[in-house]
């Protein structure tokens, strides 16, 4: 074991290293699935993402998505899966930690994304669909927060990357190939404001609707995509005339873009709307800006759970003690709290995220006022087309 090992070792029993040789780090973002950290991988000093589930959750996903990261392991745009396990009384992931999410990119943008970048978004998102479907999964939770872009300065800086593989399935057996059965009366699995209309109807889920989601209004084509380029509608009217059982044409659907592309005389050269922002300085001038007021406010975040369990447990502990000395107290509460260590997290996460939910850099929207982050969400596949079919703002 060299030298450096075991100083990673030594580092296990730390409050805040999970996994023998990850540390925990900031908090990025929360959900129903639990709470996100930025980590560090002690080994190589190499940036990660570390998720912690509740192991008594109603449902439970850290341990099937991870399975999937494995299935899905060296295609492009797929994180990377390092670490699967539990610490206290948590189930812990680590992945690749990435940039801000499309939803998070939409809000930086002003709610407003070009032809041209909705129609590069198309193309790389049914990229990773299509990868997904052939490794016979569907993924079943289509939505722009689940969408993120690699790491500023990377040379993924720009590549659209799915994350969070909780809902996924198999819609049919990886070896025979055979399909899964039509089924109805199926409960809703997925985000309801991003289902396809099958799913809402209680139909089994197949490759098609993962295609929907992509660009599913409950409002008719013709009034949702007037004013748009046609073949946002012509994308639409194919995916929902597709069999349950029927295979896509996927390269019909990324031509459409390419066409979209052709006719606006742009061309799919990688330069998005947010790398404009800032005159041309990009999203991560921006967020580093912030970053460094929030720094300078003092601003503190929540320590990782299981530390915050520890805490918890040696203040349990602590008050079932005899009454001590003053400076005893004194003494034995700096072994309780770290006072450079931030207050503690409420023990239980609200639902949905409250942050960006795989990148540090990425825009909160908390400084949004909730009754215009409610309008916003509502609009946002209406403005953006689902990211596929009619967000287009030209």
């Amino acid at each position: 074991m060299t030298s450096h090992q075991q100083s990673v070792s030594s580092q296990h029993h730390s409050s805040n290293v999970v996994g023998v040789h990850y540390k925990v780090g900031k908090k990025l973002g929360e959900g129903s699935f639990g709470v996100l950290y930025e980590g560090t991988n002690l080994l190589n000093n190499q940036s990660v993402a570390i998720k912690f589930e509740p192991r008594k959750s109603d449902a439970p996903q850290l341990r099937d998505e991870y399975r999937t990261y494995k299935i899905l392991a060296g295609l492009q745009g797929i994180p990377a899966a390092y670490y699967f396990g539990q610490e206290g009384l948590h189930n812990i992931l680590v992945i690749d930690l990435l940039g801000p999410s499309l939803e998070d990119l939409f809000d930086m943008c002003g709610r407003q994304f070009s032809t041209k970048t909705v129609a590069m978004l198309a193309k790389q998102m049914l990229n990773r669909v299509e990868i997904v479907h052939e490794r016979s999964l569907i993924y079943r939770d289509i939505k722009p927060d689940n969408f993120l872009i690699g790491r500023p300065g990377s040379k993924c800086a720009n590549t659209v990357f799915m994350i969070d593989y909780g809902m996924a399935k198999h819609y049919r057996d990886p070896k025979t190939k055979q399909h899964i059965p039509y089924r109805e009366r199926k409960s809703l699995s997925g985000t309801a404001r991003y289902m396809s209309i099958n799913t809402h109807l209680g139909r089994e889920q197949s490759r098609r609707d993962d295609l929907e989601s992509l660009g599913h209004q409950s409002t008719p084509i013709k009034e949702l995509c007037g004013s748009y380029p046609e073949e946002f509608g012509v994308y639409l009217q194919y995916v929902r005339k597709l069999g349950f059982e029927e295979s896509p044409d996927y390269e019909f659907l990324r031509e459409l873009f390419n066409k979209v592309l052709r006719n606006n005389n742009e061309t799919d050269d990688g330069v998005y709307d947010w790398c404009l922002l800032n005159h041309g300085k990009g999203w991560e001038t921006m967020s580093r800006h912030r970053q460094a007021r929030e720094s300078n406010q003092g601003r503190r975040t929540a320590p990782p759970p299981q530390q915050q369990q520890q805490q918890q447990q040696q203040q349990v502990s602590a008050k079932r003690q005899p009454s001590q000395q003053p400076h005893q107290q004194q003494q034995s509460s700096q072994g309780l709290i770290d006072e450079t260590k931030p207050p503690m997290m409420p023990p239980s996460p609200q639902h949905g995220l409250q942050a960006n939910t795989a990148a540090a850099a990425a825009a909160p929207r908390q400084d949004i006022p909730l009754q215009q982050q409610q309008k916003n969400d509502r609009g946002f596949w209406h403005s953006l087309m689902s990211l596929i079919t009619c967000g287009a703002i030209a």
